[in-house]
């Protein structure tokens, strides 16, 4: 995920002075770290307020104590009928789609997971693979009515998306990458995001902010390996993008565009002046997106 460096300096610059009263040395360098990434990378969040989301049935399938970790989820809506998965960036959990999961149209269950290394599932450390990531989501997939899995993937979550329809086209119905990051040519590491894998630092750093950051310091090796399966993908995808995203630049959509030779339908949704934090303030458009790929089972592979 791009970083803009310049954005970056000015927050540390604004709220060093916070970090001024920690103790010297690595706790502070930490706190530096924190808040560099919390602004770079953050996560607005959902308007659904701690009790909206406590009404959302939590679910859970427990590890295989091999490969699989424990992986916990939000479902809501009716479970007879056709999923729509939603899949976050980093750092992020399943309750980043609380919006959507409180209001679910009839005939479809929304589900939102923790991704693993994230929210409430496991590990407790990263895992930075986007084929462990993409076969954490594939255990969820169901095809019922004859109508095969909806994907929506937010940023980092895209190419997870992109994966999981790779490798296995037959369980998937359709994908929905908003603000995706699959370009490796447009990925950049700040020299702080070293700093933050560094002894002592790293242990003080909290888990999603210190997964986050191994994630991205690893993204740019697996993209490169999602691109030479990107042509596999065959079933209809639907990208949606901000002009002014500062985090993953719209260059990622020509990138997409360009690879997805095999996709049975590709479509853009451009959105002048939208940054990148599409699930919260584009709402309308990723719910439009989802109707549009749920009309019916044509152009499934």
């Amino acid at each position: 995920m791009k970083t803009v460096i310049s954005q970056s300096r000015a927050a540390i610059g604004a709220l060093w002075p916070s970090c001024q009263g920690l103790p010297p040395g690595p706790v502070r360098i930490a706190a530096a770290l924190w808040i560099w990434t919390l602004y770079s990378c953050g996560i607005p969040g959902p308007a659904a307020t701690v009790e909206d989301i406590d009404r959302i049935p939590r679910m859970r399938l427990p590890s295989d104590g091999a490969q699989q970790p424990a992986l916990s989820y939000l479902a809501n809506g009716d479970k007879r009928s056709r999923q729509i998965i939603f899949v976050h960036g980093t750092p992020g959990s399943a309750e980043n789609w609380a919006d959507y999961l409180l209001d679910v149209p009839e005939g479809m269950e929304y589900i939102a997971l923790d991704r693993p290394g994230f929210g409430q599932s496991g590990p407790e450390g990263s895992v930075v693979s986007l084929a462990e990531q993409a076969s954490a989501v594939k255990r969820l997939l169901e095809t019922r009515n004859g109508c095969k899995p909806i994907l929506v993937g937010h940023s980092l979550g895209g190419p997870i998306v992109a994966w999981v329809a790779a490798e296995n086209p037959e369980a998937v119905g359709g994908i929905i990458i908003a603000a995706g990051s699959l370009d490796p040519g447009q990925e950049r590491i700040h020299p702080l995001q070293h700093l933050g894998e560094m002894w002592p630092v790293r242990p003080l750093l909290p888990r999603a902010i210190r997964n986050s950051n191994q994630e991205l310091m690893e993204l740019k090796l697996w993209l490169e390996q999602l691109q030479s399966m990107l042509n596999k993908i065959c079933t209809r995808v639907l990208i949606i993008h901000g002009t002014e995203d500062d985090l993953v630049p719209y260059e990622n959509v020509d990138f997409i565009r360009q690879h997805l030779t095999g996709a049975a339908q590709v479509t853009v949704d451009r959105l002048e002046g939208a940054n990148h934090f599409l699930p919260w303030n584009s709402k309308v458009r990723i719910e439009a997106a989802i109707q549009t790929l749920a009309q019916d089972c044509d152009g499934e592979c």
